[in-house]
Order: C-alpha cells, then structure tokens, then sequence
C-alpha cells in the first residue's frame, strides 16, 4: 500500500506539471483537473493506510522530463498512468481509483489522435523571457527567485497540511488545513505556471520526514505565521521591483491572500 501511496503522489506530480508545461488552455485546464482528481486519490489511499494501524511518507522516486513538445508530455504521461494501473489491487478504494486513471489514458489517447494538439513545449527552455513585458535582468533574477522558492513553499505547505489533516479529529483544524491546503493549491498553480512561462518549470525538491512529522505543533503553527510574513515581504517587494502593472497586482493579491492565511492559521493557536 506504501508503494501504492508513493506511486500517485508521483502520478499526481506528473499529471500536475503536465498541465503547466501546456500551453493550450483547454489541455491545460482538463489536465489540472485530472491533478486534482489525483490529489484526493492520495487523501483516501493515505486515509486507509491509517485506518490500517500502517502509515506513509512522502518520499519520491522520479524525473520530469524536459519535454519539446505536447506529444512528448503526453505520452510521458501516459506511460506514467499505465504503469501505475499495475499496483491497484480488488477493494473498493482501488476499483474508484484505477477507473479514474483509466478515463485519464482514454483522454490522454483522444488528444494524441489529433495531430493538431502537438504544439511546441517552451516550458523548460530556460529562456527566462515573460512573454507578456520586457523585464531587465535583475526584475527576472527576482522574479526566478521567487518562484523557485514559492513553489516548494507551496508543494511542502500542501503536504504538510494534509499529512496533520489526517491525524485530526478537531473538526476546526480540519476546515483550517483544508482551507490552507486549498489556498496552497491555488498559488502552487499560479506559480507553476508562471515557471513555464519563463521556461523554468521544475519540480521543487523532495520534503525530509522531519518538514511533516510535526511533534510540537503550536511551535509549528508559530514559524508558519513567520514564513507567511516572510512571503508577504517578498511579494511586496517583488510587487515594487518589478515595473509591469500585470505582474505587481497580481502580487499584491497573493499578498493579501497571505495575510488572510495569517489569520487561519492563529485560529490554530
């Protein structure tokens, strides 16, 4: 079941940065999707886990492959899904989980029947050009900072959620992590697809045991409410450097949204 766990929190990554290295936002959005459908199958398989007396990590065993082009990241893809369709087994959890997997390689063989979708990938040529303003070299260095560190903020703050989400009977902390989660999603794609946008979409790097198994957790809580305020600095100051109205509102929202994830995550406390 552990190897199952840690097959589609790999699955769930592939599907996920498919969807940002695609340009076609019809591809894109139904892709994302599909990411999300993935996401909750690792809620439910850790669920059972648990239920179990077992438990499960997050470590990792995978490349993303710098794909050229929309066929290359599908069919990388599909061979990703169909490797997993080996380790389900008969339960009911499993039956739900491999007949979702299965409508995503139907999807994946209906897009690779038109050669019409095959379009060029740019997301990992590492031009580092915004396509929508000309930024000079020290607004794009800020800029490939942010994101890099922002997107592992993100993919570890999801995780860390949902691993203390499944160990809560406190139905308060539940709706706060879910809602910290959900956020996380949301900046986490944001993000991600930025990244391919500049041409550096990479995965963020594995999380040690110790980011998740959390033994003090009003300490926890504490440095969280810290590493929020940090990112609010960095987002201002990133929002007052770079000289493109787009890219400095679109800060100052992610701003005000950390603010808000102060205020859930004192409700813990």
């Amino acid at each position: 079941m552990n190897t199952i766990y840690q097959k589609k929190h790999e699955l769930w990554l592939h599907i996920l940065f498919a969807s940002f290295a695609i340009n076609d936002e019809e591809i894109k959005s139904k892709l994302y999707d599909f990411s999300q459908i993935a996401f909750r199958h690792m809620k439910w398989l850790g669920s059972d886990l648990l239920s179990s007396n077992a438990d499960y990590n997050y470590d990792r065993d995978m490349l993303l492959l710098k794909q050229d082009s929309v066929f290359a990241v599908l069919n990388a893809l599909k061979d990703q899904v169909k490797q997993m369709q080996k380790l389900y087994s008969n339960n009911v959890l499993d039956k739900r989980v491999q007949t979702d997997d299965t409508y995503l390689l139907q999807y994946l063989e209906q897009l690779l029947q038109d050669q019409s979708n095959n379009q060029e990938v740019s997301a990992f040529n590492m031009q580092r050009k915004w396509p929508e303003a000309d930024l000079d070299p020290v607004q794009t260095d800020a800029l490939t900072l942010f994101l890099f560190e922002e997107s592992y903020k993100e993919y570890e703050l999801i995780l860390v959620y949902a691993y203390m989400q499944a160990r809560t009977n406190e139905t308060l902390h539940f709706d706060v992590f879910q809602d910290l989660i959900d956020e996380s999603h949301f900046h986490l794609k944001s993000f991600g697809n930025m990244m391919a946008k500049l041409g550096i979409l990479a995965l963020p790097r594995e999380l040690h045991e110790m980011t998740y198994k959390i033994k003090d957790l009003e300490k926890f809580v504490k440095d969280g409410i810290a590493e929020e305020e940090a990112a609010k600095e960095m987002c201002k100051e990133l929002s007052e450097a770079i000289n493109e109205p787009k890219l400095s509102s679109f800060f100052d929202f992610i701003n005000y949204q950390e603010s808000y994830h102060i205020q859930l995550m004192q409700k813990l406390l």
